[in-house]
């Protein structure tokens, strides 16, 4: 227990250092470029005080729970027992890795319609847009999109192909899209792909995609592991915009009839 308190208290200090910076920038601009005094100081200080205590949990939680967690999913996912292959076949065939796509689209979904960012942006473009754009389909535009990308990186891990032949086509396929989408959603998709590289999303998709490269034949944790965050980033894009585009197109159907 006392060696656990002094690894948090190690935690609290990095997160201080962490922190630090953008205390310092904030003051800094406030005394030095605006030069008024900080309003409600004493409030400010306790804020700060949450958020290094919030942060260092968070981390903290990271290291016992979420990652090991996404860790030994990916283990038990391709295992030779459960996949049902013979011990002696180092060939990869990626029909044997169904469960792991599922899963992997699975948790996708999941965790970006839990991300508080994503819940975040959603409620200000219903918002502003006065109820043109629905917060409820927008989430579940984005979560389809990381579902699918989350997935489709899982395969790639598997069957151990090149990253940027697909974020090369994909933006492309982006590209396309944007020529053709509304230019209301357009702003929109794009930053929607960044909303799902937070909190709740990065931690499970990072543990599984090093996960699955520690435990497939012929991949490298360094090499294979990384790049889901990529897939979860980009295939929401493509799936807001073409939300937007069905949706322009279904009203003007309904408008012809």
């Amino acid at each position: 227990m006392i060696s656990w308190l002094w690894h948090f208290l190690d935690v609290i200090m990095a997160t201080c250092l962490d922190i630090l910076p953008i205390l310092a920038i904030i003051i800094g601009f406030q005394l030095l470029v605006i030069r008024r005094p900080l309003i409600h100081p004493q409030k400010i200080i306790i804020g700060f005080i949450y958020v290094i205590l919030g942060i260092a949990c968070f981390l903290e939680g990271l290291q016992m729970a979420l990652f090991p967690m996404g860790e030994l999913m990916a283990q038990q996912l391709t295992s030779p027992e459960f996949l049902g292959i013979d011990l002696n076949n180092t060939t990869v065939v990626w029909q044997h890795y169904l469960w792991v796509y599922i899963f992997a689209a699975s948790i996708g979904f999941a965790t970006t319609l839990a991300e508080p960012s994503l819940i975040a942006v959603a409620i200000k473009a219903e918002e502003i847009s006065g109820g043109a754009i629905s917060a409820w389909a927008l989430r579940i535009s984005v979560s389809i999109g990381v579902a699918f990308g989350i997935a489709l990186g899982a395969y790639r891990i598997v069957v151990g192909a090149e990253l940027y032949l697909f974020i090369i086509s994909g933006y492309i396929v982006v590209v396309i899209q944007t020529l053709f989408a509304p230019k209301l959603i357009i702003g929109l998709a794009y930053d929607s792909g960044g909303v799902t590289t937070s909190t709740v999303t990065v931690p499970l998709v990072t543990a599984l995609g090093l996960g699955l490269a520690s435990t497939i034949p012929g991949r490298n944790p360094l090499m294979d592991g990384f790049g889901l965050i990529a897939f979860a980033s980009l295939f929401p894009i493509i799936t807001v915009l073409a939300y937007a585009q069905i949706a322009e197109w279904r009203n003007k159907g309904s408008l012809s009839k």
